[in-house]
């Protein structure tokens, strides 16, 4: 069903603001460059009007938190159909771009920015390589969506490939013009992104096993989670909402960017917001916040978008930072968490068993 949004403004008399529109979707172009958070706080930009070798010109790129690039096109003067057409299109381009080819496109974009260091200020996670462009996800951006496109979407989608529509709105406020925003699919229920079919990246059936990251620094502190036995992750959905997927009895591998594997979990409750979640010391449960010395987003503490969650866990095998097993050819992924369906990620498994003397 079509996307509509009404706004009344506020009083003893609420009046409905009249719908408008933006003098050219050149300026809501301009307007997301200059504050990428009309689209997604979780997102950081990359590129604007980048050539493709389909002659063509991607309107925006972006990279997510797990270094998974999102390929962003805006509708313009093109039908609704034409655009998700030219968003598949060039999205068989964006698949085959290399680390060599994304640091190129940044350094066009922001010719005096460092990529791994803007992308370590934005996210708080150390940029991984080999993490690059592992997936991604197409979004189309337009102020309407006719019915033949939704269909195409929302067929796309229950095919598991990651595209979506974020659907904006004008409204007139006086001499203010305002804007609202919807997604055509929830972005938490949503396909995630698509995975690369490059070379050597061939999927399997999934062993059970989840990878887990765990970003270590001012937010959350790995010694204080190995001591009280739990993973975390927060300052927005696309960080915390993965912890979802998982339930007691469920295993986790869990590694810290940028200093290597440091303990596999056995998980022992379900993801809690910071404020409700409990530890035991000295032989009653406190609250975590009481206890805990890192920030873990204490000033989000009431934003459950926001907010940091908890997931209790049995650790069956942990070590410090220093002793971290970091090898070249194990997998990395800087989602919370996620179920690899990669054979690097059945060998990186056994490998770490072997390591961590674990055998179970």
């Amino acid at each position: 069903m079509p996307i509509r949004t009404q706004i009344w403004s506020v009083g003893p008399q609420p009046q409905l603001l009249k719908n408008t529109a933006l003098a050219s979707e050149q300026l809501l172009e301009d307007m997301i460059v200059a504050a990428p958070a009309l689209l997604s706080e979780d997102w950081m930009l990359i590129g604007r009007q980048e050539s493709t070798d389909q002659s063509g010109r991607i309107d925006l790129l972006a990279l997510a938190p797990d270094a998974s690039l999102v390929l962003i096109e805006l509708k313009r003067e093109r039908t609704p159909r034409e655009v998700v057409a030219q968003a598949l299109d060039y999205a068989a381009w964006v698949e085959h771009l290399q680390a060599n080819d994304i640091e190129a496109i940044y350094q066009r974009f922001k010719p005096k920015g460092h990529l791994a260091t803007d992308f370590q200020a934005c996210f708080g996670a150390p940029l991984e390589a080999e993490s690059l462009n592992q997936s991604h996800q197409i979004v189309i951006v337009a102020a309407e969506l006719d019915a033949s496109s939704e269909r195409i979407v929302a067929y796309l989608s229950e095919r598991d490939i990651a595209i979506n529509v974020l659907c904006f709105q004008v409204f007139q406020f006086g001499e203010q013009q305002l804007i609202s925003r919807a997604w055509l699919l929830d972005p938490t229920d949503a396909p995630q992104a698509s995975s690369a079919h490059s070379t050597g990246d061939a999927k399997e059936p999934w062993n059970g096993e989840f990878y887990g990251s765990f970003g270590h620094g001012a937010a959350r502190d790995w010694a204080e989670a190995r001591q009280y036995g739990f993973i975390c992750g927060g300052g927005g959905t696309w960080y915390s909402n993965s912890l979802k997927m998982v339930s007691p009895g469920d295993r986790v591998w869990v590694n810290v960017p940028g200093a290597g594997y440091v303990g596999v979990a056995k998980v022992t409750g379900h993801a809690t917001p910071a404020k409700e979640f409990q530890l035991m010391h000295q032989g009653q449960e406190q609250p975590a916040l009481a206890l805990l010395k890192a920030d873990y987003h204490r000033a989000l503490i009431d934003d459950p978008e926001r907010c940091e969650y908890f997931v209790p866990v049995e650790w069956l095998h942990s070590r410090p930072l220093k002793e971290a097993v970091k090898e070249v050819g194990l997998f990395g992924n800087q989602n919370t968490l996620c179920r690899p369906t990669k054979p690097k990620w059945r060998w990186t498994v056994e490998r770490l068993k072997e390591r961590f003397g674990f055998m179970g």
